[in-house]
């Protein structure tokens, strides 16, 4: 009796597993979405320069994921920085394996400033050191991406 809950429960656990999209080519979160329009990340920049928010679909890598749960992802800036990108009424999320990948992201885009505490709180979910978490003590202004689809390309 015991052998068979057991096996139970396992056949359970090995179903709920098989149920995550891994970050495959062609795999979409959220809304359905295509790669037609997609801008690079430089154009973006260049167009919140002179507009308060953009709407559309961005070609850009993944750098960082949260490693908690893949509620927010960072897409790659030509400075080294990213943006962040956060998912639309947190309806879906990244797995890990999207770091390095190359995706099309639908949604709007705007300026932001984030405050130390979030910060800090995206360090401490992207799991850095509480040394370098500590040296976040300002504010910072950002481009912040919020995604209603996310295509992956490769």
């Amino acid at each position: 009796m015991k052998q068979i809950l057991f096996l139970t429960g396992l056949l359970f656990c090995l179903g709920a597993t098989a149920q995550i999209k891994t970050a495959a080519k062609g795999v979409t979160y959220g809304t359905k979405t295509t790669a037609k329009g997609a801008v690079e990340v430089t154009i973006l920049e260049e167009k919140l320069t002179t507009t308060k928010k953009f709407v559309g679909k961005v070609k850009g890598t993944i750098t960082e994921v949260c490693e908690k749960k893949g509620c927010w992802m960072k897409l790659a800036q030509a400075d080294g920085e990213g943006i962040m990108v956060r998912f639309k009424d947190y309806k879906f999320f990244m797995p890990q394996n999207i770091v390095g990948k190359e995706v099309v992201l639908d949604g709007f885009a705007i300026i932001t400033t984030t405050s130390v505490e979030e910060l800090r709180h995206y360090a401490e979910d992207a799991g850095k050191s509480k040394e370098e978490i500590a040296k976040i003590t300002e504010p910072k202004e950002e481009i912040e991406f919020e995604a209603k689809g996310v295509l992956v390309l490769n």
